[in-house]
């Protein structure tokens, strides 16, 4: 009898050990002998849609004591197939463990299993995941009844004893991840387990002069700086090795600098050499023009990366990913802006090796230009040619602060090297390009022949986004006084060009007082020029016959 109850404390045991991965729900019963009414539900993490299958690795029966507490008894393998693959798992783990029967492998595992719980899964290096990866790679168990399906999570009709669960590869897809294993107790009364995982996740932001959002202006030449913040799947401890890899795209206006990529895991700096890899690579579309830029930064293995740099992965482990990128004059004037776009890739199974893809995330850099039209004033029809230079008066950058704009986008120091922006003789439109928020001197600088010239003015363009990031409104306001000009604010976008009309006033001649008194002096001049010709002739003559004499 002291025997027996010894045996159900151990077994008592192994009913914790082999309860980590989920809640056991309570099982009151006598001796079950092997029934088949047992029932396993798994609650999927958040964003999961997988399947289950489960392994049979005990035959037991199951009983309540007068604490409540499980025990098992009668404790026999669930075939032959999986009696070789556990005792090999544990031959591995402890070449001196003695395995002749399963209460000896139930023994050692209520022994050797250890740190499990709720909240906790079992590492890639402890006994429990390597029984888990044995008995996950037995196929054909013979007795269909030792391995069952679930179906929404639920599998019916289990013979009692214990049980390995681990996530149907074939039903993981997109973003979902695979779980740890989950090892449970099945008696008569339905078992509840929460799967032990976690979908990984991957956030994007830009700066802003010295804030990070989802939306940025920038101009022609600058260099933006980006964020790339990944978080990892719960059970972490659960994968020997873990791909991850950071997929960045940008429109055709942003060019990665791979140079200025930096890592930090868990706020620890990780050095390039050995650690990671940075790959630029340009995107082409169906006439092979370009049409973006990738950014790749691959780990063949973080949790090797983490520890070269003294850092344990844990489920709230974070790693950070900042660069840079230019916005090139092929920068698009468009009310989507120029996007940047990344996905993080990871490994998502930790029984085998595949990957899945994280949802998406987006910022946008805006670059803005004024569509400027040319024309005389009180006649919009009449487009006139004439010239600008633009000077930044103040863009929230003070080393662009006094700049002068190229016809590209980008800033020069002096006047002499800006670009003079010259309507066209059809339309009299130009446009001018690489403007961010900010406020700027346009000054006439080439006026239509026969108008008057328009004193240099200030502009001021201004930007709206919604929470979401989005552009709203663009506005380009004129300063007060600046009669001769005139902008329209753009809400309902399709594109970033502000339409803005500069007008000239024609000249006028001196006042006259009439024709007739004009055309008579005219006359009058003539008439007296005449007569001092013929004066001047007759002088001439008359000396020319004194000296003949």
């Amino acid at each position: 009898m002291s025997k027996n109850i010894a045996r159900l404390a151990v077994t008592a045991g192994l009913a914790a050990a082999l309860s980590f991965g989920g809640v056991m729900a309570p099982v009151t019963m006598a001796l079950a002998e092997g029934d088949a009414n047992g029932s396993v539900t798994i609650g999927k993490a958040l964003g999961n849609d997988t399947e289950f299958m489960g392994y049979k690795i005990f035959d037991a029966d199951v009983a309540k004591d007068e604490n409540r507490q499980t025990l098992v008894s009668n404790i026999a393998w669930a075939n032959d197939k999986v009696e070789v693959a556990v005792k090999e798992a544990i031959k591995e783990f402890d070449t001196h463990a003695n395995i002749a029967t399963a209460q000896d492998a139930a023994d050692w595992i209520s022994k050797n299993v250890m740190h499990t719980g709720k909240t906790t899964s079992v590492a890639s290096d402890s006994a429990a995941y390597k029984i888990a990866a044995a008995v996950a790679k037995v196929t054909d168990l013979g007795d269909p009844s030792d391995c069952a399906a679930t179906s929404n999570g639920v599998a019916n009709n289990l013979s009692h004893g214990y049980w390995l669960f681990v996530t149907d590869a074939l039903t993981v897809a997109g973003t979902e991840t695979a779980t740890a294993p989950i090892f449970a107790v099945v008696g008569d009364e339905a078992v509840s387990i929460t799967e032990k995982t976690s979908i990984p996740t991957v956030d994007k932001q830009v700066r802003e002069g010295d804030a990070w959002g989802k939306v940025s202006d920038s101009q022609i030449g600058e260099k933006i700086e980006y964020e790339l913040i990944g978080t990892v799947a719960d059970n972490i401890d659960t994968f020997a090795t873990y791909k991850y890899e950071f997929h960045d795209h940008l429109s055709v206006g942003l060019k990665a600098d791979k140079d200025s990529v930096a890592v930090t895991i868990d706020d620890k700096t990780v050095q390039p050499a050995g650690n990671y890899s940075v790959q630029v690579k340009d995107t082409y579309g169906e006439s092979n023009n370009v049409t973006g830029h990738d950014l790749t930064i691959s780990f063949d293995d973080l949790k090797a990366t983490a520890k070269a740099s003294n850092v344990t992965l844990t489920k709230t482990s974070k790693v950070v990913v900042t660069y840079k990128a230019e916005l090139t004059s092929d920068a698009e004037y468009t009310a989507t802006g120029n996007t940047n776009k990344v996905e993080l890739v990871y490994s998502n199974n930790p029984m085998i090796s595949v990957t899945g893809t994280s949802t998406s995330k987006e910022v946008t850099d805006y670059v803005f230009g004024l569509d400027i039209t040319k024309v005389e004033e009180g006649n919009q029809d009449k487009k006139l040619v004439a010239g600008f230079r633009v000077k930044v008066v103040n863009n929230g950058d003070s080393e662009s602060a006094g700049k002068w704009l190229k016809n590209d986008g980008t800033l020069v120091r002096t006047e002499e090297e800006a670009s003079e922006f010259m309507t066209d003789n059809e339309n009299g439109k130009v446009f001018i390009p690489g403007l961010v928020e900010g406020t700027y001197e346009i000054t006439e600088t080439t006026t239509p022949s026969g108008y008057n010239a328009i004193t240099p003015f200030q502009i001021t363009v201004t930007p709206t986004y919604d929470a979401t990031g989005t552009l709203t409104k663009l506005e380009a306001k004129p300063e007060p006084g600046s009669g001769m000009v005139t902008a329209e604010t753009v809400e309902h976008l399709t594109t970033t060009e502000i339409p803005v009309t500069i007008m000239n006033k024609k000249g006028s001649g001196l006042p006259l007082t009439g024709l007739n008194g004009v055309t008579f002096t005219w006359i009058a001049g003539g008439a007296v020029l005449c007569i001092g010709a013929a004066h001047l002739i007759r002088s001439r003559k008359q000396a020319e016959e004194s000296e003949q004499e």
